[in-house]
């Protein structure tokens, strides 16, 4: 048997090649399937369910996506709508999608799976022993659930559901990337070990080419190995490349953790099969004694100005270690003078990174001794408003541009600002606040499914 399986790009509205899509339809793919989102890029997409690409990019993938799978009459997935996969990124993904259809004078039946999880549910499901930490996990308790805004990371199941009612567009909330690359060859009989390790080689479309770039592969599973191409016929795959993937968002790059068991690439071997395409086989599928839905979950911090400078200076940034410290003491004091009981340290917090002098990696830095030319500073205000943010990034701005230095005398300036005012509003700020399993009864039951017409 052979399933074939389109990728068309990493994400949709990173963009690809309208002629690597053109050749991957010539291909007759059995599925159309992409990703839409991801937590790489931090807690803000899921705390205020804002999609991390523009609406603008999203449709025009979207456009040449849907005409395909008109095209070809096959079904067309994409998980994890308006990057955190929340309810909210569903109904975005689905407006643009009934807008294209409009425009274009297409008919599909639309499947919206959601996601997003309900605070009662999940406090009764943690107080039954149903949650469970992963590897790091934060403290959870219903206070945190109640303040946090919790998806659940679909499998399968949801997918294969949505297919069975007949729907051939679906746009899914959190879901596993590999998952929508896995539903349909699963459907078709298809190795599992092979069908799972081929859909996390695409998942993110060309990024495991030689030169990664926002494009797309086709794999071939078939019955004892499977292949991948990609489709820009400049592009080219390695098997070093390929097996490199595993590496990618993996701590174990031969264990690879979904919800219904686990891929193994221990036994795998790559081959190259031309100069531009790897085939792959050994692959294999360990099933869970239990299944497992990962929840994530973000949460309001509070509200951040940020202050960009610089220093060419090296007297003074090689005194900043000892200066900041006592600066932060000032600080502290000012604004207790200022708002006394009002405000709590605890309330706020201000924070310095010193770029060229550790702000990377912190203590974990080895390359200490290096002296740089210049260093760029950045000042974070965290507060529990914008308008209390930026008053107090007002003042720190103003007492950073003039730090006492030892060795110099007098009033001098201590960091060059790029803007005027330096204070730049960068609005709420999240962080991750749940990042555990929960153990369904079933693989459905806590994902809701809306069907449409179109």
């Amino acid at each position: 048997m052979e399933v074939r399986v389109l990728a068309p790009t990493g994400v949709i509205g990173a963009g690809f090649k309208a002629s690597s899509l053109e050749r991957g339809v010539s291909l007759r793919p059995h599925v159309i399937a992409c990703d839409a989102g991801s937590t790489d890029s931090g807690p803000a997409a899921l705390g205020s369910g804002k999609a991390k690409l523009s609406r603008d990019a999203c449709k025009r993938d979207l456009r040449l996506l849907l005409l395909a799978r008109q095209t070809l009459d096959v079904p067309f997935i994409i998980g994890s709508c308006g990057t955190s996969g929340r309810d909210i990124g569903v109904d975005w993904m689905a407006d643009l999608a009934l807008e294209i259809a409009d425009e274009e004078g297409l008919h599909f039946k639309l499947a919206l799976i959601y996601a997003d999880q309900s605070p009662q549910v999940l406090k009764e499901r943690l107080a039954q022993g149903k949650i469970q930490p992963l590897v790091p996990a934060p403290h959870l308790d219903d206070q945190v659930i109640d303040s946090s805004h919790i998806v659940a990371m679909m499998g399968v199941e949801p997918l294969s559901a949505a297919l069975d009612t007949g729907a051939n567009v679906i746009l899914a909330g959190r879901a596993s990337d590999s998952a929508l690359y896995a539903v349909v060859p699963e459907r078709m009989g298809a190795d599992r070990g092979l069908t799972w390790h081929a859909a996390k080689t695409i998942e993110c479309g060309a990024a495991c080419c030689v030169t990664p770039a926002a494009d797309g592969l086709m794999a071939y599973i078939r019955d004892d190995h499977f292949e991948i191409e990609p489709l820009d016929l400049e592009a080219q795959v390695t098997p070093l490349s390929v097996a490199a993937h595993t590496l990618y968002e993996n701590s174990n790059p031969f264990l690879l953790t979904e919800p219904s068991g686990v891929v193994d690439t221990e036994h795998a071997v790559y081959y190259a099969t031309s100069a531009r395409t790897v085939r792959v086989s050994g692959s294999d599928f360990h099933h869970a004694p239990t299944y497992s839905l990962k929840l994530e979950g973000s949460q309001l911090v509070g509200y951040q100005t940020v202050v960009i400078g610089g220093i060419r200076d090296p007297k003074i940034f090689m005194a900043l270690e000892a200066l900041l410290p006592k600066a932060q003491v000032y600080f502290r004091a000012r604004i207790a003078e200022l708002y006394g009981s009002q405000l709590s340290p605890e309330d706020y917090d201000i924070d310095f990174r010193i770029y060229g002098r550790g702000a990377v990696m912190g203590p974990l830095e080895v390359e200490t001794a290096v002296v740089p030319t210049e260093v760029g500073i950045l000042i974070t205000i965290t507060a529990p408003s914008q308008e209390l943010a930026s008053k107090i990034a007002k003042f720190v701005s103003h007492v950073s541009a003039h730090l006492p230095v030892p060795g110099y005398e007098g009033l001098i300036s201590t960091i060059a600002y790029p803007f005027s005012p330096p204070e730049l509003e960068r609005g709420a700020t999240y962080r991750f606040s749940v990042n555990h399993v929960l153990l369904p009864e079933n693989p459905l039951e806590i994902f809701r499914t809306k069907l449409l017409e179109v």
